[in-house]
């Protein structure tokens, strides 16, 4: 279980949820999920990245929670949800997660919008064929993800793409070494490594906090997935309408990976590019991905009445261009 999980205080501390359960996968692997908002109203399900929990997704949280039923799960080993006995890793383990949590959380025929980051958009390519979420996937947002060559494209490593730099990411990626408590020489590391230069210190704390909470085994055991990755046919498989975001600064999967999914996906929604921001783009650019998310609900969820209370929209993300 993660050590240190996330900050308590200020604008991307997570809110408390409406209520939690346990999902329980296919192989008997049991997950943290966590619903928000109001019974009845359009539901959101986001699924964080590797490293990650759901407080990574708080801003977007908090922000959805007043008109829609958001729903948000900690992936296997991440989190609240222990490690999986099972091992290997696998994508097809993303896939019977997500499958599990849509069932357990939406009733039957029920239409989400599902957001997914990093490892979680590469959930979403791997679950696209599974009866789960063609049955319950309304719209998808693609957001700082890849499908395949991820190491060797990656630009954490500043040197010359070639045989050196893919075998320095390799080890970087998939060290056993442990992170250790969140120190201000280990958040310079985590900024350049995964967000963009403009990042606040409030935005690298909050994203230092959630990756180092994660334990080193789960980090290593996926980091594995992530170097052997191939869901180019997961890609194509997204037949649902689905909108691809991601930062101009990434480094992790630069922004060459997000331009390739926007031209091979059968339904595209477009790429929105965030100029100067890096990998953590749903704390890096909070407004953009909240509104790239509420923009699909209202496009391709029922419409329903706006629940007493909710928050005002916000529309726009400074340094966002569509593409």
């Amino acid at each position: 279980m993660s050590r240190l999980t996330h900050v308590t205080t200020g604008p991307y501390a997570p809110p408390a949820p409406a209520r939690e359960l346990t999902v329980v996968s296919a192989d008997g692997a049991r997950l943290h999920a966590e619903v928000h908002g109001p019974d009845g109203a359009p539901a959101v399900v986001l699924a964080h990245g590797w490293t990650c929990s759901t407080a990574f997704w708080a801003a977007q949280i908090r922000a959805l929670s007043g008109d829609h039923r958001v729903i948000a799960y900690d992936q296997r080993g991440h989190g609240r949800s222990p490690a999986a006995t099972s091992l290997p890793y696998t994508t097809e383990m993303l896939a019977d997660d997500l499958e599990a949590v849509l069932r357990a959380t939406l009733a039957p025929g029920e239409r989400a919008v599902l957001a997914g980051h990093s490892m979680g958009g590469m959930t979403m390519m791997a679950a696209a064929g599974r009866p789960a979420f063609r049955e319950h996937a309304a719209a998808v947002l693609l957001c700082s993800t890849g499908s395949s060559r991820l190491v060797p494209e990656a630009t954490v490593v500043p040197i010359r793409a070639g045989g050196l730099r893919t075998r320095l990411t390799r080890a970087v990626l998939g060290s056993k070494a442990p992170l250790g408590p969140v120190t201000p020489v280990g958040k310079k590391v985590l900024k350049y490594a995964t967000m963009g230069p403009g990042s606040a210190p409030g935005q690298i704390e909050a994203c230092a906090r959630i990756v180092h909470g994660c334990p080193r085994g789960v980090r290593c055991g996926w980091s594995h997935v992530l170097e052997t990755l191939d869901l180019d046919a997961g890609v194509e498989a997204l037949t649902v309408p689905t909108a691809v975001i991601a930062g101009t600064r990434d480094r992790l999967t630069p922004i060459v990976h997000a331009r390739r999914i926007a031209a091979a996906l059968p339904q595209s929604e477009g790429l929105t590019e965030l100029a100067g921001r890096g990998h953590m783009t749903p704390v890096e650019a909070p407004e953009a991905v909240t509104a790239r998310i509420r923009g699909l609900a209202e496009q391709y969820l029922p419409r329903q009445a706006q629940p007493a209370g909710s928050e005002q929209r916000t529309q726009s993300e400074e340094g966002a261009q569509a593409v």
